[in-house]
């Protein structure tokens, strides 16, 4: 291997933002999730704009275009869509808008979720469950907004936020095990 090779695989492996993205993801659900779920009084989804914004909006998408910089195209897809996905969402946290665009627009991020998942699927056990349980929580919510089915979002809630707990632990250990050099906290 050349050592300009060697240079660029160094540089790749430094650009990993994988934990990053993970980490921004899991808080962002987590918020959303426990949020939605209504048992935090005195909140409302519409109260994790800002945290969606910043964390779930701004910090996933550059951590996505440090993957796509990486070489690696599915963190840098699902990074820089979720990121786009939160980013919007918070934007129109404070709109009126009707249930049924509402729905809609829950519905159509369904289906960036649900490509996750089948792209995932190969990537090991915490890939598929981050990625379906957000599928599931959108596809929920979605339906649940059409219907004006309080409990459905509710239940939406909840699987989002183990969603963002599964994400959390995820860049958890992929932080731990780089930091110690050893596998302390299991990932498969």
């Amino acid at each position: 291997m050349s050592t300009e090779a060697t240079g660029a695989n160094a540089r790749s492996a430094s650009l990993d933002a994988g934990p990053l993205g993970y980490l921004a993801l899991g808080l962002t659900l987590l918020a959303y999730g426990l949020l939605q779920t209504g048992t935090l009084s005195g909140t409302n989804v519409a109260g994790a704009a800002g945290l969606a914004h910043l964390v779930g909006g701004v910090t996933l998408f550059v951590a996505g275009l440090w993957q796509f910089r990486s070489g690696d195209t599915f963190s840098g897809t699902a990074f820089t869509g979720l990121g786009a996905f939160w980013a919007a969402w918070a934007a129109g946290a404070g709109a009126a808008a009707g249930k049924n665009a509402t729905g809609l627009f829950l519905l159509l991020w369904t289906l960036l979720a649900l490509t996750l998942t089948a792209a995932s699927w190969n990537s090991g056990l915490f890939s598929r469950g981050v990625y379906g349980l957000l599928t599931l929580s959108l596809l929920l919510s979605a339906i649940g907004t059409f219907g004006s089915s309080g409990g459905l979002v509710k239940a939406a809630g909840w699987i989002g936020a183990v969603a963002g707990l599964v994400s959390w632990y995820w860049a958890t250990a992929a932080l731990t095990n780089s930091a110690w050099g050893r596998a302390a906290l299991p990932m498969k």
